[in-house]
C-alpha cells in the first residue's frame, strides 16, 4: 500500500549518539532528548551538521528571542511548527543550506548585480578624473 511511514517518537535521552540524531529523516520522526539548562538545549540544537528548521516551545518571550538568536537553522517557529508562505524567506544551515526559497532573498540568489553609468548628454565629456 505505498511507501508510507507512521509517525516515530524516539527517545534518545539514555542513547546520546542514536544515529537518529545525527542523519537527517525526510519523514515523520521526532528524536527527543532531555535538557537541564537553556545553554545545553542549546547546545544540543546546534550539534548537528544540518539546519533546514528548528522548534522552540515557552512561555517565556526573552528565552524564545534568546534561542532565536542562537540557533543556527534556516527557519525557528516558536509554540507553532511547519507554519510557511511563500513571502517569507527559507533557507537551511551547513549541510541542509544551499541557497533560499521564497521571498526577495529566492529572487536575489538568482541574480547578479550589476551597476551601470550610461552618459546622455551631447556636450564635451568633462574630465572622468573627477569625482561627480
Amino acid at each position: 500500500m505505498g511507501a508510507y511511514f507512521w509517525p516515530a517518537i524516539i527517545g534518545c535521552t539514555h542513547a546520546p549518539d542514536a544515529p537518529c540524531l545525527t542523519q537527517e529523516f525526510f519523514g515523520p520522526v521526532l528524536s527527543v532528548l532531555g535538557f537541564d539548562t537553556e545553554a545545553e538545549a542549546l547546545a544540543l540544537a546546534n550539534d548537528t551538521e544540518f539546519g533546514p528548521a528548528s522548534g522552540v516551545f515557552t512561555k517565556d518571550l526573552a528565552r524564545a528571542h534568546r534561542m532565536i538568536r542562537g540557533i543556527r537553522a534556516g527557519i525557528v517557529w516558536v509554540n507553532t511548527y511547519r507554519s510557511l508562505s511563500p513571502i517569507a524567506p527559507f533557507g537551511g544551515n551547513g549541510l541542509s543550506g544551499n541557497g533560499c526559497e521564497g521571498g526577495l532573498q529566492a529572487a536575489l540568489d538568482y541574480t547578479k548585480t550589476k551597476a551601470v553609468w550610461l552618459r546622455t548628454s551631447d556636450d564635451p565629456i568633462p574630465d572622468p578624473f573627477v569625482m561627480r
